[in-house]
């Protein structure tokens, strides 16, 4: 069963007469517009406007990858709305104005603007440097601010991140010489642990702040890490824990049983999606590009580099928009029937040729983390 198909209001661009029907194509939007901007709306009231936002879209036959990055602004001003009301209230009960620059940046999929529906929050602090004798005064107004902020977007429907991979933490909460210090130490050598943790930290984006301090560090990435070897290796043999789903055999192969829901169930986004976006990121960190977006990384890849052609990189595109696609139809249906979103695709709900297609994107994606993974990072 499907998600019920109501007709694209294109269709109506032109009437019977032959005039343009501007009313037809501004309708499915217009209810969504008069909720969002109303006046004295909570975050909450705005958070809740993105699933009617996302099927308003779905009748403009927006694919999916359009839709999350437009998910992925307006999670990017709830993240300005909550830090903004943050630092009202914290003006309001005598902390003063904030006592050096900052920068709030979001992480993974947010800050690549490729969230779907129902993601958690991942985010950092990076604070100017300031005298060791003013740590506790000005750390302890960044936490409260981290903590202020990061429990708002999590009572608006963006929820704390299990992981702790937020800025109310110290882990994810530094100095912008600290940042620079913890990339030196994180790829020394080739930990398991401390590779994760910058893979984290790999994709981020400004949301709030002085962005110079995302700069600052982005270019601290480019400089360091691809001159870890040991690290970068390390980072290459991680690609195994996210095996794409494929068996031997090159077919589609459903998750284990001990993991998935049912036995027609494939976890698209830690079997399909995941691997892509790891090996991308993987190649743009060796080849020092800064690009964030997995899209605008596959075409930096193929135009600014020898890593991949402009037709490896065209198929690669064509997969992560297919992924998407896929992922967020799966999200709404199981959102239509009260199920939560999540990265779990049901094989039995796909046609013969999205299955083909399916099996297709794989095979490209376990070629590209060939490639990644047999890269020299000497």
């Amino acid at each position: 069963m499907r998600v019920v198909y109501q007709a694209s209001p294109w269709r109506s661009l032109i009437d019977k007469d032959g005039q343009l029907n501007r009313s037809a194509i501004t309708a499915p939007l217009d209810d969504i517009f008069s909720r969002l901007f109303a006046p004295h709306l909570t975050l909450a009231d705005s958070h809740a406007c993105q699933l009617p936002l996302v099927e308003a879209l779905v009748r403009y036959d927006i694919p999916a990858w359009r839709i999350s990055q437009i998910i992925g602004d307006h999670n990017a001003w709830l993240y300005r709305q909550a830090i903004a009301l943050s630092l009202n209230e914290m003006h309001a009960q005598g902390w003063g104005e904030p006592p050096v620059d900052y920068c709030v940046v979001m992480l993974g999929s947010a800050a690549r603007y490729e969230s779907l529906l129902s993601p958690d929050q991942d985010n950092a602090l990076i604070i100017d440097d300031y005298p060791d004798a003013r740590h506790v005064e000005i750390d302890g107004y960044f936490q409260a601010l981290g903590e202020r902020f990061t429990q708002r977007l999590d009572e608006a429907g963006i929820p704390l991140c299990r992981g702790h991979i937020m800025a109310r933490w110290p882990m994810w909460r530094k100095r912008i010489s600290e940042w620079r210090l913890q990339l030196e130490i994180w790829s020394a050598d080739r930990r398991v642990k401390r590779v994760q943790q910058t893979n984290i930290l790999l994709d981020f984006t400004p949301v709030a702040g002085n962005s110079a301090l995302a700069e600052q560090l982005a270019e601290s990435v480019a400089k360091t890490l691809p001159q870890a070897s040991l690290f970068m290796d390390e980072m290459s043999v991680l690609l195994d824990e996210l095996p794409v789903a494929l068996d031997r055999f090159g077919r589609v192969a459903a998750s284990p049983s001990s993991e998935a829901p049912h036995r027609h169930a494939i976890n698209l986004k830690r079997q399909g999606l995941l691997p892509l976006i790891s090996a991308v990121r993987l190649l743009s960190v060796r080849h020092r590009r800064q690009e964030i977006g997995t899209r605008e990384r596959l075409v930096a890849l193929s135009h600014a580099t020898d890593t991949l052609s402009l037709e490896q990189s065209d198929l690669l595109i064509a997969a992560f928009e297919r992924f998407q696609q896929c992922l967020l139809d799966q999200q709404r249906y199981d959102i239509s029937r009260g199920q939560a979103a999540d990265g779990w695709v049901d094989l039995r709900r796909l046609r013969e040729d999205e299955k083909l297609l399916l099996k297709f994107d794989l095979q490209q994606v376990k070629r590209l983390v060939a490639l990644a993974k047999n890269t020299s990072f000497s």
